[in-house]
């Protein structure tokens, strides 16, 4: 297991993506069971897209 932050996920995997995350989601730490070094570009991809509908989710609307 590795932990390591959104933003080295996409720095690695999807730089194109990093322009369209706040930096609160891409200070959001990522706990991968097989290690960063085993993830493709559609794992990348499917853990962005969580981790955004997980932050919102955690966000208030007004």
């Amino acid at each position: 297991m590795e932990a390591v932050k959104l933003s080295r996920i996409v720095e690695k995997l999807a730089p194109e993506l990093q322009s369209f995350l706040t930096e609160s989601e891409l200070d959001l730490k990522i706990v991968l069971r097989d290690g960063l070094a085993l993830l493709e570009p559609h794992d990348a991809m499917e853990i962005v897209q969580h981790s955004i509908c997980e932050h919102q989710n955690q966000a208030m609307l007004h």
